[in-house]
Parts: C-alpha cells; structure tokens; sequence
C-alpha cells in the first residue's frame, strides 16, 4: 500500500473518531457504517482469536515488535499493523496467513476460519468498543506429546523376545547403530548391585554369581535380580532417588536455618514405600492428601512430609506474620513452593511459570495457577502426630489448638483495641515518662530474664551457662537478680539461695572446671535488685555457669529465675556475654516475659538516680493505670478475664494429651509459634494477583487444576465455600487418574532412569515445550502404559523389566563409528558408564573398610557436625566431627541433611542441593574431587579402618593383601598391568596409603 493510501487511511479513522464532517469524510464514514454491519462481532468472534493467538506476545508488559494489542488505542497505534478498512495492507493479516505463516511464534497457527474473521473485521474498519480491554487468554494447545493419551504401541517385530531390546533395537536400526556386546559377569554384577542398592557387592557374593553363571547364566541373572529388590538396600537406593526431586533435608533453610528433628520418619517412610512396592497412585495420593483419603492408616500423614519437605521461612512466618505484607509474601512463597512440586514432580510441569502471567510454552494459564494455591490455602508445615494417638484423642486435640488459636487471636484483638484508645488518653504522660527515663536511666518498670522449670523441692539442681564465642579475658562477671512486678514479686525473685560460678572451656563443664565463687555452704541473703560480682582469676575462658544447689522459694515451689549475666572486660567497655549462646538444665520460654535469650540480652531492672524523678515517674505510672481502668470498658475486662480463665484450662487440658510420634508435614493444626498461627483447616482467602504482585489482588479463586489432558478437571468445587481437605483429595484424584499422560510417563521416565543413569526424557520434570522430547517415545509409551495397567502398579515390576533386557546388559566400550552418529548414547547402543554419586562413595568406602554399620536403619538421623546454636542461625560445624565416630557410620540416607551449611566432601562429590527439586544430578570430574577423595578427614579414617581389616583377614604378604584389597573395593582381581605398581606402593607407603590410592583408582570411582 502506498505511504499516500496509508496516510488517507488513517486521516478517515482519524476524522471518523473525531466526528469532523466534511463531505468527503462523510462519505468515508457511510462506506465504513455499511461495512461494520457486515463485519463479525468484536466482542464474540475477534477478540477471542486476538486473546488466545496473539496477546501473550503483545501485551504492554511484553510488546513484542513493539506492538501492543491490549487496548484499541494501542492496537491502532500501528496504521501499519492494522490499517483499518485495508486488510491486504494490514502487516497483522499478512504474518498470521499463508501455508507456513510467521505467527504466532508459539502454538497451532489460526485456522482458515479465524483469518477470515481478522480480514472481514479489518475491512470493515476494525470495530473496537473504546473501553474494551483484552485479557491474555490463549487457547488450551494440547497438541504436544506429554499431553497427548497414553499409546498403545505395538512392539517393533525385530527378532528380540524383550519389549524393550525390541524398541531400543528398532531405533537403534533406524539411526544405523550397531550396539555393543554384552558385558562380563564381575561388571555386570557391580553394576547391578551399586544400580538397585546403591552399595559393591562383596567378593563373596561375587564368587557365588561367578560360579552360578557358569551353570545357568539367564537363572543366576534372575536369581540375582530378586535378591537385590528383596535386599532393604533396594528402597535405600530408590528412596535417594525420591527424595532428590522431594527437595528433601532437615533444617528449615533461609536466615534461621533451624533443625527439624522430626523430619526424619518421612524419609524412612519413602524408604519402606519402596522397599514394600507400594502402589504407585497410592503413593502418590498418601503425599498429597493422605490423611483425607487413608485417615486412618499412619502413612496417611507420614506421606505429607513431602509437602513440607521443601525450605521454609522461619522469620516470614513466626516473626513477621500475614499481618505485614512481608508475611504475606512469605506465605504466597510457601504455597508456590508447594504447588511446584506437585505438579514438577508428579506430573514433570512447571506449573509456576504461570505465577505473574500464563505459561509462555505450556497450557497453563495463570488462574490454574492461582487454582492451584487455593488448594493449600489452608496448609502450612509444622510437626503433627502420625502414630501413637489414636484417632478420637487425636480429633479432641486438633479441637482444643484450634480453640486456643481463636482465643489468643481474639485476646489480642481486644487488647490492641483498648491500647488504642488507652494511648489517644495519654500521649501527653507517655512523652513526660519517656523524658524522665533518658534523663534520670531506666524506669522502675519490670523487665525480665531467664526462668528454670518449676521444681517442687528447693534442692532440684538447675544450671544455666553462657557461650562467649571463644575464650575471653574476663575481669568480672556479673549476676544481675530478676525484677517482676506480677503478684507483687518484686527485686530478687527466683534467685538461689546457695549457689557457685563457674568458668571452663569445657561446654559439658567435665574437665577443666574452675570456681569463681563458692556460696553453696550457707543460705545468702536476697540480693535485692544488686548485682551479684565476682573477679576473674586472670586466666581466659569461655562458658561461664551459674549453678543452684538451693532453690529460692517462689510460691507454694521453686524455681532459679535471673535478669542478666555480664562478663566485663578489663576496661570495663565490653561485655562479651551480650548475646552470646545460653544453654541451661531446662527453661520456661515464654515471649516477652521470660527466655534464654532474655539473659543476654543488656536489659534489666535498675532504679531511677533522682529520688524526685521517681516519685513522679510513679505518680504518672499511677495515672495512667487509672486512665486505662477508666477507658478499658468493662465488657472487654470481663471477656479478657474469660478468655484467660478458659486459655489456663485448654493449655492445660492440651498437655494432658499423650505426645503421639511425630513427623514435619503439611498441617493445619498445631500450637501457635510467635506470629505462626495455624488455620485450623480454614482457607486463607486467595486471589488471582496481576503480575503475580500481593498489593493488586484480583477477583478471588477456587481450587482447581490445568486441564492438561481431554477430559481433565478444571474445578474441584462449585461453592465459594469449601472444605480444604476435600480439595486436597480431589487433587490427588486428578493425579492419579488413569487417563492423566503426565503421571504414567513421568514415572516411567525417572524409573528408567534411575536403573540405567539417564533419562528417556533429558528433563524430568518438565514435559512441555520448553524441555526436551524423548529419544524413544513409543519405549516410554509401553512402560507408562505398562505401569498403569498393572494391577497393582507395581514399581518393582518396571524395574525388573528393564534390568532383564539386553540393552540394561551391554557393555560400556566405546565404538567411534556409532560415535560419530550418536557421540551422546541417546539410543543406548552401549550402556553409560557413571560416576559413584557422593552417597555411594561414602557408603562403599565405609562398606569396604568393614566400618559400615547396615543394621542400623531408620529412625533419627546421624550427625556429622557439631552444632552451634547462637542468638541468630545455628552454625554446623562440619570440622568439628569425629569420622571415627561410630554413631555415624551408617548409609548416608540416614545423615541429617542441613541446607544453607551443606556437607562439604559430598557437595565437592556433587551431591544434590535439597532447596529444590532434583530430577538429575550433575555429574562432574575436577581437581577438588580427587584432592577430597585424598585427603578427606574420613577417607583417611577409612584408610585406617581397611588397612586394619587387610592386617586382620589377609596373611600379611603384599599379594594376598593386595588381591584381597581388589576383590572388596573392585570386586575383582587386580589386573596383571596393576600388580606391580600396586606392590610397590604398598610396600613402600604401607596399608594405609595403599588404601587411599585404591579409593581413588576409576575402577572405584566408575561404575561400568
């Protein structure tokens, strides 16, 4: 169209939108009148077909081409996009049409249909309601591979008896590849037995396969097979796998990476899970609404660990609370966390792409997203009772929390609302006591500090200690008395009444005690609101203790109460115990009035200098008391009361209830934490939020899910009104269904690669357009669909499917001209050869030295660090273990799992972060990892153990020790090449040495 054409058109829209009649304008606009007529419904047929093609691209926030499609003055801003009355000239027309047009980028071209609406509506001057604004709504593509019904495949008719050596054999006769041959018995057997339990087959069990093979190769390979899924190691190793893409660990991660030291039973029940071939959907079910759908079965809240495995953010939820926007962001994070792995994990979709619009690949729109968050609107993590309590004490229990949490939210509410008004009264007296404070020090007001448990004899020992970091020259230390008004308490409440200080740098104080002051012959007299100093005795140290031998009296009991400890320097300017660590026999923590960290905290009760200065500051005290008595009106005194009265009863009644065993999951009811309340099953209030941004919340949503395959759901309830446990249900219905692609496929593809170390799919957790497609579909069509026609969906049976096959048997040599076709071994004309993950070297290091203990499995995990625990995060100190320690040498499944403060030789051994989802490990080579497997503290306590073993079940000759060495950590001889350069070692370094290079040899480090 010629620049005069174009400038006409846009002059007629012009004059038409500002109404200018002259004649020839007004000929313009009749032409144009007779056409809109004619022209299809903006609001039924165009803006549908704009919605669904074109706005995920040309919307304000992405404006592609610099085009934006969301308003009609944006739309026609572009006279060459979209000339109206001029639809052969309009650049949107010619980009959307012909047999291969440019657009959309993403998703089916429009259909011969929708062009013909853009061009009639084009030519007919492209009518526009002003105030209509388009909304991103593309339409459901479904046509993609993952989303597609599962096949039936016929299996290729190649001359293989196994299904899957007649699909690989196909693929690999289409791509012109000729595979390997197979692998020798000794590799085939350390293969099979690091693949299914993650541990080297011993030289005993190697010899007994050796030799069954030689009589009956396919019954020993059988035979074999069964003895290691029956072996608990099995589960070990396929809960490793599991719990990789569960994000699974024991500390919280963030700031305050806490322990969760009940975390643990999820793990051991993940292991048992696959160790008794659960079901898979219900596995599946029992970790997303188990204990709705199985309430009355332990694992039923056991599988709910896996909501609840993922980070958590202490400060955003326990210390801010969803009353700040911070809070709120903390829970939205929370909620998404636990979305995206449902639907990453179980159906490998990466559902939270759509958080701020719709998914730019996948069918996924944003309101499926937000569907998704009001399913755990009621969900948050903390420990709940899985066993022990049964199912009606365990109801009353829920009952009575969720009562207290609306008391103590109703309290205060009441409270907040008569210190409002109390302080609009008394604004003028706050300011003179504050004034009075900086000039004359510290108000007579209570302040308060640490509190023992009650003792119910005054002669209960208790201690409390302080940590200062490191050891300090101390001149004095300083023992300040508590200070309560409450009852009439008064100065010196709870302080002891016999009593010693002592210093060590010893935190258990059983060696290197020192006294700094004795008081434990005599009863000493209440000190009032005076410190309590004793001098240093000029040499450094780092715990300072108090430690009672006589309780004082508090009321009917006794307890050791004490407002601040102090540990001075020598020119009186510091303190070092100001917020230190405090440790102590046992503790009452109660915010604001009374914890541990109260103790160190540079807060405690002193008295006004100016004897004037107090005498008004009591005066106005008094006042002010008045003031609130006055204005507090007396209905919400006599509520006040009640709620106190029946909070002291239900606290009581709820520790009445017998603990039960407890697991970290998803819960809704628990105790109040700080500002972490508990829903009590009532879902938060969600709403679909523009641009994933909590200040501009839209229209509220109701649980749902994408509708990712034909005949999915899309809403789990009708009511605005619903029960967050149905919800949950209905979710894990729609995952598990049998018609839902994802599942079945997702499943398939990590079982197949968790047996032969790379996945049919390069991405296992995500199946859409952005991942990758598989190197074998029609393979992962006949395992998927296998697995779902199973009865009883045994994961077990894909298992010893695969490992039956010829291709599972291969060996691992190179062939360079399969190479040149396939450098990468996507269609498996060769097994891949792997590397030891960092578990299975630990655990194999442990195994072959005999320091491994298999028969402790389950319960609380072991502890290779040592804990510190200041005022902030706990710091885990690594460097500080003994790798001698016995307790910790079991598997490294059973090793507590810290997030921020990793364990540092597994992570060099790339092991898998736990702050998210793991489909695959990295697997890399690099100088750290040889220099670990070195030099490590517990390779070279490993060393010692082996050579110690060797010393005891060889002759002592270089050859027996040698062969013997082989035999364990190989699971072979040494070859005729290694023998001497293995002699001379050892020989001239000695066992231990000889251990370390055999640790570190590639026929340790690989698997072939």
């Amino acid at each position: 169209m010629s620049s005069r054409r174009w400038k006409q058109g846009c002059r007629i829209e012009f004059m038409a939108t500002t109404r200018v009649h002259t004649p020839v304008t007004i000929i313009a606009l009749a032409v144009l009148a007779a056409r809109a007529e004619s022209a299809p419904d903006f609001e039924q047929d165009v803006a549908p077909v704009l919605e669904a093609k074109c706005l995920s691209c040309h919307d304000e926030a992405g404006a592609k081409g610099d085009f934006v499609l969301e308003t009609r003055e944006l739309a026609l801003g572009h006279p060459e996009a979209i000339a109206p009355g001029d639809a052969e000239s309009s650049l949107l027309l010619t980009l959307v049409s012909g047999a291969q047009p440019d657009m959309p980028k993403k998703g089916n071209p429009l259909s011969q249909t929708q062009v013909k609406i853009l061009r009639a509506w084009i030519d007919a001057g492209a009518p526009w309601p002003s105030d209509r604004k388009l909304v991103d709504n593309p339409e459901r593509d479904l046509d993609w591979w993952s989303l597609q019904p599962l096949a039936a495949p016929a299996v290729p008719a190649v001359g293989t008896p196994h299904p899957v050596d007649s699909f690989v054999a196909a693929k690999l006769k289409e791509k012109k590849l000729n595979p390997v041959g197979e692998a020798n018995a000794v590799t085939l057997i350390r293969r099979l037995t690091y693949d299914l339990t993650g541990l080297p087959p011993t030289p005993e069990e190697v010899e007994a396969f050796l030799s069954a093979a030689e009589a009956n190769p396919d019954e020993a390979w059988r035979d074999l097979v069964e003895r290691l899924l029956d072996s608990p190691a099995f589960g070990e190793k396929f809960a490793r796998h599991w719990l990789d893409v569960a994000r699974y660990a024991e500390s919280h991660g963030y700031d305050k990476d806490k322990p969760r030291p009940h975390a643990w039973p999820y793990r051991d029940y993940v292991i048992r899970s696959f160790n008794e071939d659960k079901p898979f959907p219900r596995f599946v079910e029992e970790q997303v609404a188990g204990d709705v759908l199985f309430p009355d079965d332990p694992d039923g809240v056991l599988g709910l660990g896996f909501l609840a495995a993922g980070p958590w953010d202490l400060i955003g939820h326990q210390e801010v609370g969803e009353g700040k926007l911070d809070g709120r962001i903390a829970k939205h994070l929370d909620r998404d966390e636990m979305v995206s792995a449902v639907f990453n994990v179980f159906q490998s979709t990466t559902v939270q792409c759509a958080q701020c619009h719709h998914h730019k690949f996948d069918p996924v729109r944003t309101e499926d997203y937000y569907r998704l968050h009001a399913v755990f609107a009621a969900v948050d993590r903390a420990d709940r009772v899985y066993d022990g309590l049964p199912a009606d004490l365990e109801q009353r229990k829920n009952a009575v929390i969720s009562r207290i949490g609306a008391l103590g939210k109703e309290r205060e509410e009441l409270s907040a609302r008569t210190e409002r008004l109390v302080s609009a009264e008394t604004s003028g007296i706050d300011r003179r006591l504050a004034e009075l404070k900086e000039k004359h020090g510290s108000a007579p007001e209570p302040q308060y500090g640490y509190h023992s448990r009650i003792a119910k004899t005054p002669d209960e020992r208790k201690w409390v200690q302080v940590d200062l970091g490191e050891p300090r020259h101390v001149t004095e230390s300083r023992l300040i008395p508590a200070y309560d008004d409450f009852g009439g308490i008064g100065a010196g409440f709870g302080f002891p009444v016999r009593y010693r200080i002592e210093v060590s740098n010893d935190p258990t104080f059983e060696n290197g005690v020192r006294v700094l002051l004795d008081a434990t012959e005599k009863d000493q007299p209440n000190p009032g609101t005076r410190a309590v100093s004793t001098d240093g005795d000029g040499r450094p140290f780092r715990y300072l203790r108090l430690t009672a031998t006589k309780l004082r009296e508090r009321k009917s009991d006794y307890i050791l109460a004490l407002g601040e400890i102090e540990a001075i320097d020598e020119g009186g300017a510091n303190n070092f115990a100001l917020a230190a660590a405090v440790t102590a026999k046992d503790s009452i923590e109660q915010k604001v009035r009374w914890r541990k960290a109260n103790l160190v905290d540079g807060v405690f009760f002193r008295e006004l200098t100016d004897d004037d200065a107090l005498a008004e500051f009591r005066q106005l005290q008094d006042e002010r008391d008045a003031i609130e008595k006055a204005i507090q009106p007396p209905e919400t005194v006599d509520r006040l009361g009640e709620i106190d009265a029946e909070l002291k009863k239900l606290e009581e009644e709820r520790k009445a209830f017998p603990e039960g065993q407890l697991v970290y999951a998803a819960a809704t009811r628990f105790p109040k934490a700080g500002q972490f309340t508990a829903t009590g099953g009532e879902p938060r209030p969600v709403h679909l939020l523009h641009r994933g941004d909590l200040r501009t919340p839209g229209d509220p949503v109701r649980p749902g899910a994408p509708p990712l395959w034909e005949g999915a759901p899309d809403r789990f309830v009708d009511s605005a009104e619903w029960d967050e446990r149905e919800a949950r249900a209905e979710l894990a219905r729609y995952l598990t269904r049998e018609d839902n692609p994802l599942l079945w496929r997702s499943i398939a593809n990590r079982l197949w690669q968790w047996t032969f170390g790379a996945p049919l799919v390069g991405t296992p957790n995500d199946f859409g357009r952005g991942g990758m497609e598989p190197t074998h579909p029609e393979l992962l069509d006949f395992l998927a669909g296998r697995l779902r026609d199973d009865p009883n969906h045994s994961m077990k049976s894909i298992v010893r499917l695969l490992v039956a096959s010829d291709a599972y048997r291969r060996a691992s040599t190179h062939d360079e001209a399969n190479a040149r076709i396939d450098r990468d071994n996507a269609y498996l004309w060769r097994f891949p050869r792997r590397r030891l993950t960092a578990e299975e070297f630990r655990d194999s290091a442990l195994a072959v030295s005999g320091a491994l203990r298999l028969e402790d499995r389950g319960g609380p995990s072991f502890r290779d660090f040592a804990i510190d625990k200041p005022k902030h995060s706990p710091h885990y100190q690594y460097d500080l273990h003994d790798p001698n320690d016995p307790l910790s040498h079991r598997r490294t499944i059973y090793r507590f799992v810290v997030r921020t403060q990793p364990q540092p030789m597994l992570t060099t051994l790339d092991c898998a972060d736990p702050s998210i989802s793991v489909p695959e490990r990295d697997e890399s080579t690099t100088a750290l990892q040889a220099l670990t497997q070195w030099n490590h503290r517990f390779v070279e306590a490993m060393s010692r153990h082996f050579a110690a073993r060797l010393e005891k079940e060889t002759s002592g000759s270089a050859e027996a020790t040698i062969d013997r060495a082989c035999r364990l950590v190989l699971g072979r001889p040494p070859l005729e090449e290694e023998l001497p350069v293995l002699r001379e070692h050892l020989q001239e370094h000695g066992e231990e040495s000889f251990a370390r290079v055999l640790f570190n040899l590639n026929a340790f480090v690989y698997v072939d």
